[in-house]
């Protein structure tokens, strides 16, 4: 309306312009009827915009009756997946912990991957709101998720101990820690202090509660103080503090 009323105050204004302009210059009669006519054309012109944008109104009006609310529409394109508003907000939720998982590298991966699966396989992911998380972002995701393996082998070699292969950084990097490799090879190691070159060991991760033990161990170890006698070409490796009961020699180095 307020555009009518603009073409409206623009040809009142034409008008009235040409009258002071008259005013202000003397015209022929001729010159008077000429701008008359001109002003008369503007106007019809003028009329048919204003007619047309009425129109033009008249059907945005109707269109936009006819139109569905927001709401409507996306519970219908809800009701095309067979879901209702509440499984959608359910889904949203289990993506959400499940992106949490993901970032935070919850094992196990493979659990991981059979959740996302399952949600690939949901109608609800293929909303635009949910596409691209589920079948693109969480995948490459898991897919740049490298899982250590639970445990390496490790060939023993010429002078190697127990000790020492716990010390190594590959291993635990805390020779504390030898009596894990001890108990993961007991079929192999009948002493601790007696193993052979190219065996081969089982060394399994520790797990975080072992960690906390053997680095607890290490740093409240304290050396025994030096005696008066010369010291030994090789000093022989610090025992873990144990129970007496399942106390066990400090390793020695292959023969």
């Amino acid at each position: 309306m307020k555009f009518y009323k603009l073409l409206l105050v623009s040809f009142f204004a034409m008008v009235l312009s040409v009258n002071i302009f008259a005013q202000q210059k003397e015209m022929t009669k001729e010159e008077w009827q000429n701008e008359m006519n001109r002003l008369t054309e503007r106007r019809v012109s003028l009329t048919a915009e204003l007619n047309a944008l009425k129109a033009e109104v008249a059907n945005l009006k109707k269109i936009n009756a006819g139109l569905k609310s927001y709401d409507d529409c996306v519970n219908e394109t809800y009701a095309m997946l067979g879901a209702k508003k509440a499984d959608v907000d359910n889904f949203r939720k289990q993506l959400a912990d499940l992106t949490a998982k993901i970032d935070g590298r919850v094992p196990e991966k493979a659990d991981r991957q059979a959740e996302l699966d399952a949600m690939k396989k949901n109608k609800i992911s293929a909303l635009p709101e949910f596409f691209d998380q589920v079948h693109n972002q969480l995948q490459r995701k898991l897919d740049a998720w490298v899982v250590a393996p639970k445990e390496i082998n490790y060939t023993v070699v010429k002078n190697d101990n127990l000790w020492n292969i716990a010390k190594k950084k590959e291993h635990y990097a805390n020779p504390f820690a030898w009596p894990v490799i001890y108990k993961a090879n007991r079929d192999q190691i009948k002493n601790p202090d007696l193993i052979f070159p190219k065996q081969i060991f089982k060394i399994p991760n520790l797990t975080e509660e072992e960690k906390s033990k053997y680095d607890k161990i290490r740093r409240n170890y304290k050396p025994a103080p030096p005696t008066q006698t010369q010291a030994p070409a090789v000093a022989p490796a610090p025992a873990e503090k144990k129970p007496a009961a399942a106390a066990a020699p400090a390793p020695k180095k292959v023969k």
